[in-house]
């Protein structure tokens, strides 16, 4: 057997080796080998992991950068700062929140990669298509605003007219000012001379639109267009003529001609790729980073935690399953872990130490964070006290001949059902996060243990609450609507429904509204903050709902992590932001407000 793994990880290497040799070769153009300039071609990597399949705007699950918080090709009205905490302008600016509505003002500049210009037209065209069709991407937006209303509205000074857009709050719906923002920095604007044409020749179904691939000269507003693409790369090209080089960035151009997204199978490709130069930006796992600075490979921080913590990974409890049905048993669960393993051994010290409770204390969200009731309510790793919870609720652990934890008995002498914690299979961080929780707390005599699977069947099973734990990181983005819609994702049961329907939120169903430990101050707190502009009545309610949710602990937050992991190599190109050059928050070059950093990266070469 031993010899059957050294040969297994020699052809490995053999055929690492070989990758490694196959990319670093260059073209007699001074090219990489495939006719791109590399002085002018900036490779980035993490956001696509199979096959592209569609370019469509209006597809649920498009290939990059169509979907999720990508700005070159289609862009939002806002774009979120997650350092300042600021909204920034991009279609639109100058957001401004009053009782009924929050409004912009449209960048009149804008215009479609067609030369049309981009107005309010478009805007309410994207919006209404989720109006028109529930099955839409944009379909949830319409729980939160009412109406789209326009204004055209005069400079004092020059006389020119704009385009002030007024999405009006939906007070007899969910009144959430919050996820409002969130929403404008979410969504991204579609061409509507383009879609509406392509959906009349479809006969008006939103179903057959969403067939096509887009893949041909589409029409977008942002710096790139799709250039080619295959089951390796995908290749997007400037826009010498787009519309915010001269009204954003002073008539400068994004310094890369063609950014490419190769597509990996496996997170060791992205690590020796970045070392080898032959990748420019990741944003993917990569343990002991500090050990490929060496070869050029840096991140926002010098030194630990390396990346700005801002999501919290945690294992979601089914509240409705028995014996995580008490709370007890979830108390116990939070003592066992070892948190100091997780942070040192499964994350590479990119954590910094936890503080018990769904609030980061940095960042944006640390003046809701309340040391006082962590050193209170919290919990720390602490194995004879989960033991002491454990027989206080008479709970007995049968161990083995050999001291192994063998099952767990109720105070009524019954066999407590071993427990499992479903996390996909090969995800490398997550698997060494279940593995330490699990070692701490059959250590401590609850019967728990690891249920790796396929990620297909991860992602199944989370609606339906089909798991006792499993292994998530809820709301990861960082928006404007933080702290909050992490209390939301974790704890309302404003759409609470039994396991085997499905739930957006909530998923471990906590708080079963017509259940006879119903707390109804949980779903009055998240029902209020979103709409407290008073900085003190916000602090004192997220204290309470913090509170509640440390004596409760409807899930077991693990560590603190990044939005999405920042890393980059400076052989090819340099002036990436970092902490000492904050110029754009710590955001792969796609994504969200990080996208500036194309005008102000500088290739190597051209130095």
């Amino acid at each position: 057997m031993k010899q059957f793994s050294l040969l297994k990880m020699l052809l490995v290497g053999a055929l690492l080796c070989g990758l490694i040799s196959c990319q670093s070769k260059k073209g007699s153009s001074g090219d990489d080998g495939s006719g791109f300039p590399r002085s002018k071609t900036l490779y980035l990597a993490g956001f696509q992991w199979g096959d592209p399949n569609s370019f469509n705007p209006m597809s649920d699950w498009p290939a990059f950068p169509v979907g999720g918080n990508y700005n070159l090709m289609y862009e939002p009205l806002l774009v979120f700062n997650s350092i300042s905490g600021q909204m920034e302008g991009l279609l639109a600016n100058s957001p401004v929140q009053t009782d009924d509505a929050i409004s912009v003002m449209m960048n009149p500049a804008a215009k479609w990669s067609d030369g049309t210009p981009l107005s309010s037209a478009d805007v309410r065209f994207t919006f209404g298509i989720g109006r028109k069709f529930p099955g839409a991407t944009t379909a949830y937006v319409w729980d939160f605003i009412s109406d789209i209303t326009v204004d055209t509205v005069s400079d004092s000074a020059s006389g020119a007219k704009t385009e002030k857009i007024n999405f009006l709050i939906n007070k007899k719906g969910r009144n959430n000012p919050l996820v409002i923002m969130d929403i404008l920095q979410n969504v991204r604007i579609v061409p509507k001379h383009s879609i509406e044409a392509k959906l009349e020749e479809v006969g008006g179904e939103l179903s057959e639109l969403q067939k096509l691939k887009f893949d041909e000269n589409p029409v977008v507003s942002g710096p790139y267009n799709l250039h080619s693409y295959s089951n390796e790369k995908i290749v997007l090209k400037r826009r010498d003529d787009y519309w915010g080089n001269d009204a954003l960035y002073g008539g400068k151009m994004p310094k890369p001609v063609y950014v490419i997204h190769p597509i990996y199978k496996s997170n060791d490709h992205f690590s020796i790729a970045l070392q080898q130069g032959n990748l420019d930006v990741s944003a993917t796992f990569i343990p002991r980073i500090w050990m490929k600075a060496k070869e050029g490979v840096a991140t926002w921080y010098k030194k630990e935690p390396f990346f700005v913590p801002a999501t919290i990974p945690m294992l979601q409890i089914n509240c409705t399953r028995y014996p995580l049905s008490e709370k007890t048993i979830r108390r116990a669960m939070a003592y066992a872990i070892n948190y100091k393993d997780i942070r040192e051994l499964a994350v590479s010290g990119y954590s910094p130490e936890m503080l018990s409770g769904l609030i980061l204390p940095f960042g944006m969200e640390a003046p809701y964070c309340s040391t006082a009731d962590v050193q209170k309510y919290g919990i720390s790793y602490d194995p004879e006290k989960a033991k002491e919870i454990l027989k206080r609720a008479g709970y007995t652990s049968v161990f083995d001949a050999d001291g192994k934890l063998d099952h767990m008995t109720n105070a009524k002498g019954e066999k407590v059902p071993t427990m499992y914690i479903k996390s996909p299979a090969g995800w490398s961080d997550w698997e060494s996060m279940v593995t330490i929780a699990v070692k701490g707390m059959r250590a401590a005599g609850i019967d728990v243990r690891e249920g790796f699977v396929d990620a297909g069947l991860y992602w199944q099973c989370m609606p339906v609450g089909d798991f006792d734990l499993v292994m998530q990181k809820p709301v990861p983005s960082v928006t404007p609507s933080k702290p909050w819609s992490r209390f939301d994702a974790v704890m309302s049961s404003r759409n609470w429904k039994p396991e085997g329907e499905k739930m957006n939120e909530n998923q471990g169903r906590y708080n079963n509204p017509n259940g006879k430990d119903y707390n109804a101050e949980v779903d009055r707190l998240l029902k209020l903050i979103p709409t407290l502009t008073d900085e003190t009545q916000k602090v004192e309610a997220y204290r309470k709902l913090n509170v509640i949710f440390m004596q409760d602990m409807p899930t077991l937050p693990l560590a603190y992590l990044p939005e999405q992991f920042y890393e980059f190599s400076t052989k090819n190109w340099t002036n990436f932001p970092t902490e000492d050059n904050a110029y754009a928050p710590p955001q792969c070059l796609c994504y969200g407000a990080g996208t500036k950093s194309l005008w102000e990266i500088k290739s190597v070469a051209a130095e």
